[in-house]
């Protein structure tokens, strides 16, 4: 359905489309004018230890100060004390009437709190905040006497930034105001596509079929007349996913507000308007990545119930709303690949492309390593913002992490792990050997080697993974070839970049030996979120809301699930999972060519390094790394459906030779359904 299309069906119906569009923009006016303007003032605490159970052995009973063997547990106890309903209301007797929060804060895996009251007035605020800060000390006093702990080994909580100047806080009613404009734009968008569905039907109803078009009429021209189809829209969000970088956002819509995501929800839009209209129907056989998005929207949807119907605070609600944004982004990435691509050849296209820009992205990439700098920081867009706080290069050992586009270095790794079986198969693909060796091979190179550049266990044990998946399904002359391909690379890098294979080395003895810091760190957050899932077990505590800037980051998608989504969210990702490495395994198995054989097997070693990697970081919080797992999940059910009707139809013909390009073109081109999309 083309954009002409689109304002057509708007225009005929502009008495649904422009009073709930002006209904959206008075009532944004008039919260934009009612809601006053907040301010927030923020302080930060820290938990010392005590002189005496600093000194050495023999340890010395301070429970609290041991708890875990870790201050972070200290600081969680003392966080969930200050967020008890008494402590709220001693403060309210202490005059603190505004909302406060009180978490771990943000980029640190230490024992320092952060502190923060919202409110109207400015003066009052600045004095809430210091008797919230001063609250926080007694408060944890006040627990030790109760643990009848010795005085000399009361743990400290000292405070390193004092109570700041109140600044104003605009996002909060920005979010407000454009939640209740998109709600009436998007409420007259599908309302009025309803209206001319059931005009369509009524008339069919009375026997009277549409118009049809008149031929020998020359086809208009120009960006409003030109044919849309799903593999365009998912064109423009690979570009604005890949090339911007995914920390910067709207400010209204917060961390899922990149363009990418806005773009996304635009091609839901249009699906939405072909489907209402009858221009498009789902592909057959793919409702298999539909339905497992259906156990994520129900884990979703049920948290956010769970959510709002405990004490939250304003920020948890808020981040819960952006969970489902998030939410919407993600089904129409799965919708527009699995039900919206009625073609073979468009489906191969989306993913060569999607290989390409993720090439681009890694050869920025190599840029971020040998430059020691991020040239993503040089991006200023203007209406854009960065979601993420404190942004900045990151070091291992004397190497610098690079992170290209991406929020982090740990999420540029994982994009690229997830990607590169598919640079790999188009690579092999006999039909692509007209590309030439550069164009075929360029991207596995590209992606291949800025794994190890990320000096981060995540990439080797995607590269890993992958190795593992896919080297055993090869021929032995093309496995060993292979194999002697990866040992001279790895000498290569020892060459090249001296230091960087022991460093990566060094990162796993440690973690073998459980010695590195950073991997007990993340040990003992763990621990700290076996109470929140106790308090929630089944649906959580809000999808979303468990933010690093109220809590602590989890380093784990797995872990991170449980908290905000409960036993029924680690299902639902497990269900994710799981429906990807389906996905290859079916392709494998009724696929005719050798070719498609191999893009199942890389569909299997893609889904399976997304299964092992979302424990070492949150996978699904980072934009770019959540919207190429969703995009190859949808597409990996489009190429099951594809091979389910190949399969289905009478009179194949016996499968080409693997050797023999033409074959193998000609194979595909017959394995090509015939496209569902009716355009005017």
């Amino acid at each position: 359905m083309t954009l002409g299309e689109i304002l057509g069906v708007l225009g005929r119906r502009w008495y649904v489309m422009v009073p709930l569009t002006l209904i959206g923009l008075l009532s944004g006016m008039y919260l934009y004018t009612s809601v006053p303007v907040a301010y927030e003032s923020q302080s930060s605490v820290s938990l010392l230890d005590s002189t005496a159970a600093a000194k050495p052995a023999p340890a010395y009973g301070n429970p609290i100060a041991n708890a875990g063997g870790s201050l972070v547990v200290t600081a969680d106890v003392l966080i969930r004390a200050l967020q008890s309903s008494d402590a709220a209301h001693d403060l309210r007797q202490l005059g603190v009437t505004d909302t406060y929060t009180v978490g771990f804060a943000a980029n640190t895996s230490g024992p320092l709190l952060s502190l923060a009251v919202t409110g109207t007035d400015r003066t009052k605020v600045l004095a809430e905040t210091t008797t919230v800060t001063n609250f926080a000390g007694e408060q944890l006093r006040a627990l030790q006497q109760a643990a009848k702990i010795a005085p000399q080994y009361y743990v400290n909580a000292t405070p390193i930034v004092l109570p700041q100047t109140p600044v104003s806080r605009l996002k909060s009613r920005y979010q407000l105001v454009a939640a209740v404009v998109i709600a009436g734009t998007a409420g007259g968008f599908f309302l009025s596509f309803a209206a001319e569905s059931l005009g369509v039907a009524r008339r069919r109803a009375r026997g009277r079929e549409p118009a049809p078009p008149r031929r020998g009429r020359r086809a208009r021209k120009g960006l409003l007349h030109r044919p849309l189809d799903s593999t365009t829209l998912l064109t423009g969000y690979l570009a604005l996913a890949f090339f911007i970088p995914s920390n910067l956002d709207l400010p209204a819509l917060g961390g899922v507000g990149t363009p990418a995501n806005v773009f996304a929800l635009l091609g839901l839009l249009w699906y939405a308007a072909s489907w209402l209209s009858g221009r498009v129907r789902p592909a057959p056989g793919t409702r298999g990545p539909r339905l497992v998005m259906c156990v994520l929207a129900a884990a979703v949807l049920l948290a956010y119930v769970a959510d709002a119907s405990r004490s939250s605070s304003h920020e948890e609600v808020l981040a819960a709303d952006r969970g489902l944004i998030g939410l919407l982004v993600w089904v129409s990435l799965v919708v527009l690949t699995s039900a919206g691509i009625h073609e073979r050849e468009r489906l191969d296209t989306l993913l060569r492309r999607m290989v390409v820009m993720a090439s681009v992205v890694a050869a920025i990439g190599y840029y971020d390593f040998f430059t020691a700098t991020n040239i993503a920081d040089s991006f200023h867009i203007p209406g854009l913002q960065s979601s993420v706080s404190g942004v900045r290069t990151l070091d291992r050992g004397s190497f610098t992490r690079p992170r290209s586009t991406t929020a982090q270095s740990l999420e540029f790794a994982g994009m690229l792990a997830i990607l590169v079986p598919f640079a790999v198969q188009q690579a092999f693909d006999p039909v692509r050997k007209h590309a030439g060796v550069v164009r075929r091979w360029a991207p596995v190179l590209l992606m291949g080697g800025a794994l190890p550049l990320t000096v981060s266990r995540t990439s080797i044990i995607g590269a890993v993974i992958v190795i593992l998946v896919m080297l055993p399904r090869w021929k032995p002359q093309r496995r060993w070839g292979a194999i002697g391909v990866l040992l001279v690379s790895v000498g290569a890098f020892k060459v090249i970049i001296p230091g960087l294979i022991g460093t990566i080395t060094t990162l796993f003895s440690t973690f073998l030996s459980n010695s590195d810091s950073s991997t007990q760190a993340r040990t003992v957050k763990y621990s700290a979120i076996v109470p929140y899932l106790r308090e929630h077990p089944l649906f959580g505590r809000g999808f979303g809301t468990f933010t690093p800037d109220l809590y602590f980051f989890t380093d784990n998608q797995y872990m991170l699930s449980l908290a905000e989504m409960g036993l029924l969210g680690l299902v639902a990702m497990f269900c994710l999972f799981f429906a990807g490495i389906h996905h290859g395994g079916a392709i494998r198995r009724l696929a005719r060519t050798e070719s498609d054989r191999e893009l199942g097997q890389a569909f299997f070693a893609s889904a399976m390094v997304a299964l092992v990697i979302s424990a070492t970081f949150d996978a699904l919080m980072f934009p770019m790394f959540a919207g190429m797992f969703f995009v190859t999940l949808g597409a990996g059910g489009s190429y099951v459906g594809f091979a389910r009707r190949a399969a289905a139809a009478p009179g194949d013909l016996a499968p080409a030779s693997v050797e023999d390009p033409a074959g193998a073109a000609g194979d595909r081109t017959d394995r090509t359904d015939s496209p569902q999309l009716v355009e005017s």
